[in-house]
């Protein structure tokens, strides 16, 4: 059993780390942050003691809740637990139990530049909650959980009770009520759900806030408006749509119709977009105004792959990383 576990945590960590390539940072300033050292706070033993870091089953997502609380969603048992800003657990989080299988690169020679590169794998070599991919908050505190190789979205309430579903779990496909490993969402100004079908397909999707299709964009490739692999979705206050498009190194911008409007072509190959209340992005550990132009990074290293994260309202960051950490920067 140790034996499949240990070849399981390798499979699941290896789409990111053959293609996750964060830009290189040595020459961008840490202007306004500085790490918390220790966050979350240690568990207590039965003698009182601390235990030692946390060190969960993949962190691919953190959020921050209405009330300030962060949500760190793992892939191991209980897949998402709550905490209070400072650290201290308060317990597991929602109803949500994620599906076992996992994404995967397919080998080189298998791939075909017309097709998608990945593919999930479902059976023992999974782990209990593989299919947690991405953690958002909405605007009304409701918090969305995507779940790639069930091919679903759920929608949370904020006490944490499934209200709806888009997708339809277990079931892949490119249709108006299919998924095939998505893998963000993202909520616009008017109301809007805005998907990454990223894995599997290669297509941004439009939906109304009650979960009908309104429209959809993109294709496979390397051109203006076409992705690799859209893995993360951000949009702005004034309805402008931000995707990376990890496999091709760079973010796409689009109108809120999906018009392609120009793209960032030195960030790297991130695997997490967040826009802060003041209208900025966070490209992992790179800070960027909307036009793409670096401001400042976080310090340390491990912060440039991170896998997903959040902004508090104070400014405070927190990044989810593949590694097994959680990591919260405090802004000065």
């Amino acid at each position: 059993m140790r034996a499949v576990l240990f070849l399981a945590a390798g499979l699941i960590g290896l789409p990111f780390a053959v293609f996750a390539q964060p830009a290189q940072q040595p020459d961008i300033p840490v202007v306004h942050y500085k790490a918390v050292p220790e966050w979350p706070k240690p568990m207590l033993g039965d003698k009182g003691l601390p235990a030692g870091p946390w060190n969960y089953w993949q962190v691919t997502s953190i959020a921050v809740e209405k009330n300030g609380n962060i949500l760190v969603m793992h892939r191991g048992d209980d897949p998402i637990l709550e905490y209070k800003p400072n650290g201290d657990l308060i317990g597991p989080w929602g109803e949500v139990k994620f599906d076992h299988g996992k994404v995967m690169p397919m080998a080189q020679a298998d791939r075909k530049p017309t097709a998608s590169y990945y593919q999930a794998v479902y059976g023992p070599a999974g782990c209990s909650n593989c299919g947690a991919h991405e953690l958002r908050v909405d605007p009304q505190g409701n918090v969305w959980a995507v779940d790639a190789p069930a091919h679903v979205i759920y929608k949370m309430n904020p006490s944490g009770h499934v209200v709806m579903t888009l997708g339809t779990k277990g079931k892949s496909g490119m249709t108006d009520h299919n998924f095939y490993l998505p893998t963000d969402i993202a909520f616009a100004p008017n109301g809007e759900l805005v998907v990454t079908d990223g894995y599997g397909n290669a297509r941004v999707m439009r939906f109304s806030a009650d979960g009908k299709l309104l429209g959809q964009f993109g294709k496979r490739g390397d051109g203006p408006g076409e992705f690799r692999l859209p893995h993360n979705v951000v949009i702005d206050k004034q309805g402008r749509i931000y995707v990376s498009d990890r496999d091709n190194q760079r973010v796409e911008v689009f109108d809120a119709t999906g018009k392609y409007l120009s793209e960032w072509d030195h960030v790297g190959g991130v695997s997490s977009l967040i826009i802060t209340p003041e209208q900025k992005i966070w490209t992992g550990g790179v800070l960027h105004d909307l036009d793409g132009k670096v401001l400042e990074r976080l310090p340390g290293e491990t912060s440039s792959g991170a896998h997903g994260g959040a902004v508090a309202p104070n400014g405070d960051v927190y990044l989810g990383l593949l590694s097994g950490k959680a990591e919260k920067f405090v802004r000065q």
